[in-house]
């Protein structure tokens, strides 16, 4: 099984966004919820004393994982929320980098069984993701197809801070998109997006937002409140790219959502 799951799953490399992970309050809510939205299947795995994780699968490939905060999580106020993950060559090198960049370790590198090795990272303005060297799963067996991530995101009160650490820590070129956007880039290769948390937004915390590609923007947020989800921003096109909206599950993680624009012949 592993075997086959190495030969299905792109090669993810270095400084590439390659696995997202839920961690809930709820699990049996958003696993129903996700079903029903994206058509996701899972397979639990008990982990002993840590609880049990869960693959979320999709048309029988790994998308991401999920799992049931802790009790320690939650004493520390620990919302649900997703994670993102970069693949990197070295998580030790990675952690030691972020922090000489100016981030902080959130979780000491450490090995996920025989899957890879791992570490947990804030950057300077405060939003936290994780990072992922590859040993038997490389990541995701599906990017950029329905029902599963297709982009991350950046929100951040401090752009030049965020946007000159990540540049640093992974290599990424930063390109301006529409006025008040920036695209990161790995090579050619767009890996994200960053804005700026205005005022306007009200009380938001700095963090990476995970986007999952859909067919239909307005009928699947229609679906998510009907399925006990929220809505923080109503579906809005963006030109050129696609109509998208900013939801959240019924535990309260937030995700978006978009359908990509096709392009023009």
């Amino acid at each position: 099984m592993t075997e086959a799951r190495m030969q299905e799953t792109p090669e993810y490399k270095a400084g590439t966004f390659c696995w997202v992970e839920c961690g809930t309050t709820n699990v049996a809510a958003v696993k129903s919820f996700y079903k029903e939205l994206f058509g996701w299947d899972y397979e639990d795995h008990p982990m002993g004393p840590s609880g049990v994780y869960t693959i979320i699968k999709l048309n029988g490939k790994d998308v991401g994982g999920l799992y049931e905060l802790s009790s320690e999580m939650l004493a520390q106020n620990m919302p649900s929320h997703w994670l993102s993950y970069v693949s990197v060559a070295n998580a030790d090198d990675a952690t030691a980098q972020a922090v000489s960049a100016g981030g902080t370790v959130m979780k000491e590198p450490f090995d996920a069984g025989p899957n890879g090795r791992m570490s947990v990272l804030q950057d300077p303005t405060g939003a936290v993701f994780a990072t992922w060297q590859a040993k038997e799963h490389p990541g995701a067996g599906i990017y950029r197809e329905l029902g599963a991530a297709c982009w991350n995101e950046l929100l951040t009160p401090d752009t030049q801070k965020a946007g000159d650490f990540y540049s640093l820590l992974f290599g990424w070129s930063r390109e301006p998109f529409g006025g008040d956007y920036t695209v990161f880039k790995n090579g050619e290769q767009g890996v994200g997006g960053m804005y700026q948390i205005t005022p306007e937004m009200g009380p938001v915390p700095p963090h990476w937002l995970v986007y999952f590609a859909v067919s239909d923007c307005d009928a699947t947020v229609k679906r998510v409140t009907e399925l006990g989800g929220g809505v923080l921003r109503p579906a809005e096109d963006i030109p050129e790219i696609g109509r998208f909206a900013i939801l959240t599950d019924p535990a309260g993680a937030a995700f978006a959502i978009i359908k990509p624009e096709t392009p023009k012949a």
